[in-house]
């Protein structure tokens, strides 16, 4: 039978269906419901310390330090311990355009192009094609990892995991039932987003919704403007916050030929936009580059705020610039077609997210160590809404929970088949019974190796710098 994927019309739904069903053969849906690591299981230290050897030297021990705060911001940092990990898996073979890296706090309050907010993916760095079910594993297991960190019971903590997992199989279920067309142009809006709430009676989740999507408005580019950057002799430039925030001329000795190498870098970019884009960019001139720390996982790996201004000093534009390294996913799968990695991020952010920042774009550099290195842009803050999971009781967890598996069943409708998936996993709840054991099972894993790495810092293995 030939495999179905999004692209193939000529095979009807009860045929795309049964391959779906036929998938069980290879990978039983009990078979997720389990975790143990393999007898030739690299160590997580190792592992860790591989990505780090390709980036900023003076950043990793930031890295380090930020990973070894809690199991959870382990967790954060860790996607490439558990692609490892999940590679020998059985595999369904029913593949997706994979976030990569889906756990809980990659999902977030977004700006679309017309003002409006919606509910999406925010994270693409490790997307590549994959199995449907590691995404789906990886999202579970961090609700398992943040309720344990609230301090929730291991049946709070498995109401959690279990309201992801059905949601996500149940939205799979609705998209496998529609148009091709109303699937692309699904979204999760604050509309959507009051009617889930609506469905509960939870008073405190309503409001607290309300207030975060006030909240995300405030977020906004002139936010990000007042708070990062200083008037000066010279006019509006990056304020320096070493070694979190370091202006470029802190970092070169001729920083006006490190500043002309990185206009080449950003005319570049500007030849990956649309044509209106690009027009639109021309309004802007490049004003001031900083180097800034980022994230957890992310931390050590080089990225540029970008200052530009248009009309005069109070008319502001923010990219950032951040470095894209080969997906941790990329040894695990075959690899992937493409020649750039911020090429590979940019098209795996437009084909799953519904609606992208349209100064997304990608890059080649030589950086100042005097490699090649790809970068992906965008803007640097756009009316975000960050979800704050230590805030939450096991009630808003679970909703919160409902949200991002609904989100992550919507960019796999996009990218994969959710006929085949939706028939794969069936109208009962194994499914979701099986991944609150593979959470609950590699949330242990995920401690042992917060130990290890804990274990390393102790013994001067690595070196923890905390700011």
């Amino acid at each position: 039978m030939v495999v179905p994927t999004a692209f193939t019309p000529s095979l009807s739904p009860a045929e795309r269906a049964e391959y779906g069903r036929n998938a069980r053969s290879r990978a039983p849906r009990s078979c997720h419901g389990w975790f143990e690591p393999a007898a030739d299981r690299p160590d997580p230290v190792d592992v860790v310390e591989r990505q780090s050897a390709t980036r900023v030297p003076d950043l990793v021990p930031i890295r380090y330090a930020r990973m070894l705060e809690s199991p959870f911001r382990f967790y954060r940092g860790a996607a490439a311990i558990m692609a490892a990990d999940l590679g020998p898996t059985p595999s369904t073979g029913l593949n997706v355009q994979l976030c990569g890296d889906a756990h809980l706090l990659n999902f977030r309050l977004l700006a679309s192009p017309e003002r409006h907010l919606v509910f999406d993916i925010n994270d693409f760095d490790e997307t590549l094609t994959g199995p449907f079910e590691w995404d789906v594993k990886r999202l579970a297991a961090s609700f398992a990892i943040a309720g344990r960190a609230n301090g929730f019971s291991g049946g709070e903590q498995n109401d959690a995991v279990r309201a992801a997992v059905q949601s996500y199989r149940q939205r799979v279920r609705e998209f496998a039932g529609m148009r091709t067309l109303d699937i692309w142009y699904a979204q999760d809006d604050t509309d959507r987003m009051r009617e889930l709430l609506a469905s509960s009676v939870n008073k405190e989740a309503r409001r607290r919704a309300a207030e975060a999507t006030a909240r995300a408005r405030t977020r906004t580019h002139l936010q990000a403007f007042e708070k990062l950057t200083l008037n000066t002799a010279e006019g509006r430039r990056i304020a320096a916050d070493p070694p979190l925030i370091t202006p470029l001329g802190h970092l070169v000795t001729d920083a006006a030929e490190e500043e002309k190498a990185l206009q080449l870098v950003f005319d570049g970019y500007t030849r990956t936009l649309s044509s209106e884009r690009r027009h639109l960019l021309r309004h802007y001139r490049l004003t001031d580059i900083a180097r800034k720390v980022v994230g957890v996982g992310s931390v050590g790996t080089r990225c540029w705020i970008l200052l530009l201004l248009g009309r005069d000093d109070d008319d502001p534009l923010l990219l950032q610039a951040k470095e894209a390294q080969e997906s941790v996913l990329a040894a695990h799968t075959g690899g992937d077609p493409y020649d750039n990695q911020g090429h590979r991020v940019v098209a795996g952010q437009r084909l799953i997210q519904t609606t992208s920042d349209i100064f997304l774009g990608w890059t080649h550099a030589v950086g100042l160590d005097g490699r090649e290195r790809d970068f992906y842009v965008r803007q640097l803050r756009d009316w975000k809404g960050i979800a704050r999971p230590e805030t939450m009781n096991p009630g808003l967890l679970c909703l919160f929970a409902r949200l991002c598996g609904a989100c992550l069943a919507r960019a796999h409708a996009r990218s994969g088949d959710p006929v085949a998936i939706a028939a794969y996993l069936g109208g009962s709840n194994r499914f979701d019974r099986a991944l609150v054991g593979f959470a609950q099972a590699y949330a242990n894993q995920n401690e042992r190796d917060f130990e290890a790495l804990g274990a390393a810092a102790r013994s001067g293995r690595i070196r923890t710098v905390s700011l």
